[in-house]
């Protein structure tokens, strides 16, 4: 499990994380700033602005951490699962799971967060992240069952894709059917769009 940084207090580091996650995934993130930040964790503005910086910094950091402790969960389970469908089943369930579980972080990345600065940020790469799912895909598309027309990439952005439409429009819909528990008719949609069309032993029933 990824830590902040290592000279800053755990209780500081407690009670930042906590409010972060609140004003910002409640809040538009260009009406908030550091000084509502730190009235909220009962932190003085000057410890925060001297280890980040900027507003930005710190929602990427603990962004950062979020992403990280899904990252090592989805690399946990699919420990042991040999067959590829059902590697990519488990992930696409593990990410639906994640985001019901935490649906304020889901809130803050996929509908309250600068896109257009995060992708100038370091930790926008994500490569541990992004290096485990391509894995898996390149292995699927070596193997031919899921497309190989289609550069890996694309596949991935296809699954990334539907994980944010899905939450977005569950936390539209307010939030009245577990997403975790729709994962496996979900799953049959996005198996047909990567899948190879050629492979007639891995079609869906």
């Amino acid at each position: 499990m990824r830590t902040l940084l290592p000279d800053l207090n755990p209780d500081i580091n407690r009670r930042l994380e906590k409010a972060v996650m609140d004003i910002f995934s409640n809040n538009d993130f260009h009406k908030v700033g550091i000084r509502d930040v730190a009235q909220k964790a009962g932190i003085s503005f000057s410890t925060i602005y001297n280890h980040f910086g900027s507003k930005e910094k710190l929602l990427f950091a603990y962004l950062d951490i979020w992403l990280g402790k899904l990252t090592d969960r989805i690399s946990d389970h699919l420990q042991g699962i040999e067959d590829l469908k059902e590697k990519l089943r488990k992930v696409f369930w593990l990410q639906l799971d994640y985001y019901e579980r935490h649906p304020e972080f889901g809130r803050i990345l996929f509908m309250t967060l600068p896109m257009k600065t995060w992708m100038e940020d370091e930790t926008f790469k994500q490569e541990k992240m992004i290096s485990t799912y391509l894995d898996v895909i390149h292995k699927g598309q070596k193997e031919g069952i899921l497309n190989p027309k289609v550069r890996a990439g694309v596949l991935l952005d296809v699954m990334l894709g539907l994980v944010r439409r899905f939450f977005f429009m569950w936390v539209a819909r307010g939030q009245t059917e577990s997403l975790a528990e729709q994962a496996n008719v979900l799953f049959d949609i996005l198996w047909r769009a990567i899948s190879n069309p050629n492979c007639d032993r891995h079609d869906l029933p």
